[in-house]
């Protein structure tokens, strides 16, 4: 796993206990290309392709897509350089709106979004494993689910004439449902701003990475469409039950056995990255005083938050069990998007209150503007397509309500409250062997943690 995972030296003195900043700008990199490319590439172009009604229609979305997700990469970059904390989008939210925004953030993160994310690979890693197996049929159910809990040249289809056949014509809430299956196999270009502590030298590192990472993979991503349409018609990918199994069948003869290797292998790598990075999500959280404080606990040895990282594992299994996997993208994708949207405004809010601070990058505000015009297109379209989808994730969003001014706001807790609180922790720490990080001289680009439980819009920033 990349970096933050040895103990750290003081000069001259012991080890001390914290999260080390080792990510350069190689494994930088690495974890925002294999956070994207970890599924989504194998199932997304089946539900892109089935909303658009045509090839070239679907293309289009890829590279729009890619775009989108630029222009909000760039967004992050300037958050990410001005408020050098991990936690990504949930910091920068409590920082700019408060407690109450950054909790409700946190909270879909931690109940729907990454539990989500983490189970649809999880899935199609056992997709992909066990459709050579099941050559002519959908593989049993049960076996996909125990897998996956155990893993946690037709060239005429590009010619513009058959390109743009529609066999359907799609409306607009289709396309904005075709851009919703495509963003998802593109959730995981913010994912570096989750560990910005662990980042040598984020305020260089952090956007540099942004910018090699994010055209790379664009330019994989519509090349890798290009490909199942060159090999695939229309109707013989939407009828796969695994696209890049059914690819490596035609053009790969007996040596298709190579691409359910690979695409496991790529799930694989992805569940780790997601793991990585959404544990220290957690662990943000818990430090601010939004999650038990338990789960802001590092090994003693290992200095990896362990409790964070088993809540998300047991969080995935219990979404796994739950809806189909193209039910479970829409999902997360909206709800990725709101959380994108509201963070992108808080860059606007921030420069108007606070102009003067320290910016080492400052995009054009056509940017934010842009984004946010598509990021209104696409969830306006999303909820008149499809309402109950849309609807029930801001049902679990709005449950964070009452669960945030009982758990957080709440300070006067009963004593038995207290002492039940006490006791688990103590108990968590023994199992998992955890304390909390020893704080260590702040470096010059780091911005110290809030010692609020309920952290105020106005914390200061530092430069």
């Amino acid at each position: 796993m990349a970096g933050g995972e040895q103990r750290g030296e003081r000069p001259g003195g012991p080890a001390r206990v914290a999260l080390q900043k080792e990510i350069g700008l190689g494994s930088a990199c690495a974890i925002i290309i294999g956070n994207i490319i970890g599924s989504g590439i194998f199932i997304s172009p089946k539900g892109v392709l089935e909303h658009t009604g045509s090839v070239g229609l679907a293309l289009i979305i890829w590279v729009l897509g890619g775009g989108v997700a630029a222009l909000g990469s760039l967004c992050y970059a300037e958050l990410g350089v001005t408020i050098p904390k991990s936690g990504g989008d949930y910091s920068y939210v409590t920082e700019i709106f408060g407690g109450l925004a950054g909790f409700l953030l946190l909270w879909s993160a931690v109940l729907i979004m990454y539990p989500t994310s983490l189970a649809v690979i999880a899935l199609t890693f056992s997709n992909y494993v066990l459709q050579p197996v099941f050559p002519n049929c959908i593989p049993p159910y049960n076996a996909s689910r125990i897998l996956s809990m155990v893993c946690l040249r037709n060239y005429e289809e590009l010619t513009p004439s058959k390109a743009f056949n529609f066999w359907m014509t799609p409306s607009v809430g289709h396309l904005a449902l075709a851009f919703l299956q495509g963003s998802f196999a593109f959730s995981g270009w913010n994912f570096l701003n989750y560990v910005t502590e662990e980042l040598v030298d984020p305020r260089r590192n952090l956007p540099r990475a942004i910018f090699i990472s994010i055209p790379l993979v664009t330019f994989v991503y519509t090349f890798t469409n290009i490909a199942y349409f060159t090999a695939m018609s229309p109707q013989e990918l939407l009828s796969s039950n695994a696209v890049a199994v059914t690819f490596g069948e035609k053009l790969l003869g007996y040596f298709s056995w190579v691409m359910p290797v690979s695409v496991a292998l790529s799930t694989f790598g992805g569940i780790n990255g997601y793991l990585f990075t959404s544990s220290r999500l957690c662990f943000s959280g818990a430090r601010e005083g939004h999650l038990p404080s338990l789960l802001a606990m590092i090994h003693v040895k290992h200095c990896t938050p362990i409790p964070a990282l088993l809540v998300c594992c047991l969080a995935t299994l219990i979404i796994m069990l739950v809806g189909d996997t193209y039910t479970l993208i829409n999902y997360v994708s909206f709800i990725n998007y709101l959380c994108y949207g509201v963070t992108i405004i808080g860059l606007i809010v921030l420069r108007w209150k606070k102009p003067k601070i320290f910016r080492p990058i400052k995009v054009n505000l056509l940017i934010p503007v842009t984004y946010l015009a598509f990021w209104a297109f696409l969830l306006i379209f999303s909820i008149y397509s499809e309402p109950v989808v849309c609807g029930v994730g801001l049902i679990i969003i709005l449950t964070g309500v009452p669960v945030f001014f009982l758990g957080v706001y709440w300070r006067n807790k009963p004593k038995c409250v207290n002492r039940l609180t006490e006791l688990v922790t103590c108990w968590g720490q023994k199992l998992c062997f955890v304390v909390y990080p020893q704080d260590g001289v702040p470096e010059e680009d780091e911005v110290p943690a809030a010692h609020s439980q309920v952290p105020a819009s106005e914390t200061s920033l530092r430069k």
